[in-house]
């Protein structure tokens, strides 16, 4: 419990005030909020299992004060849409207790996105996007497609729970979701305004 509250204190104080700054010191304008402001995101715990390696019977694994998305009340937002200020959204949530809630920022922008069904998720991380089982880039894939990636192991680490994320929003009714490479300057504007895009772009349904 003492962890989370430095947790809350980082992400929505220290690194979201600096990331509104930096918006607003690039020409936009930003505000920072977090999950827990007008009860954005409204989160249960993260329940987890794994199998005894030697009694091979499940067990619940306790992650603490780590959660995840049960509702996004998307009020507060609504307030922004038809405005050029950009929510910088710490990925904080609220229990129906009052309790704090850490939970994955993936997760949380995918669960936003998905409430708000916006025309575009963009994911960054530090890869070009996804490759296949071959490491070849790949530009489009459907939900299928990309869960067949996932069950034949095609793709490992941190990009599963990427790709996860995506297939949730798409599910939700978000239009696209795209991962991309953060590192690459101007990875966005490429993502956006270039007319084969610039990551790997994942679309609802199958070919």
């Amino acid at each position: 419990e003492a962890t989370v509250e430095v947790v809350e204190m980082v992400l929505a104080g220290k690194i979201n005030k600096e990331i509104a700054t930096a918006i607003q010191a690039a020409g936009g304008k930003a505000v920072g909020i977090s999950g827990k402001d007008a009860r954005l995101i409204e989160a249960t715990k993260l329940k987890r299992t794994r199998k005894d390696p030697e009694s091979r019977i499940e067990e619940v694994v306790d992650l603490g004060f780590v959660g995840e998305p049960k509702r996004i009340n998307t009020a507060l937002l609504e307030v922004f849409r038809n405005t050029d200020i950009i929510p910088v959204i710490a990925p904080i949530g609220a229990g129906e207790d009052g309790q704090t809630y850490n939970i994955n920022a993936d997760t949380a922008a995918g669960a936003i996105g998905g409430a708000l069904r916006a025309r575009k998720l963009l994911m960054l991380t530090d890869v070009r996007g996804v490759l296949d089982a071959d490491k070849r880039f790949i530009p489009t894939l459907t939900s299928d497609e990309a869960r067949r990636l996932i069950a034949t192991g095609a793709v490992t680490g941190g990009m599963i729970p990427k790709l996860d994320t995506c297939l949730d929003a798409v599910d939700r009714g978000v239009d696209a979701a795209v991962i991309l490479d953060g590192r690459v300057p101007h990875a966005i504007l490429l993502e956006l305004f270039t007319q084969h895009g610039f990551g790997t772009q994942i679309l609802a349904g199958s070919h």
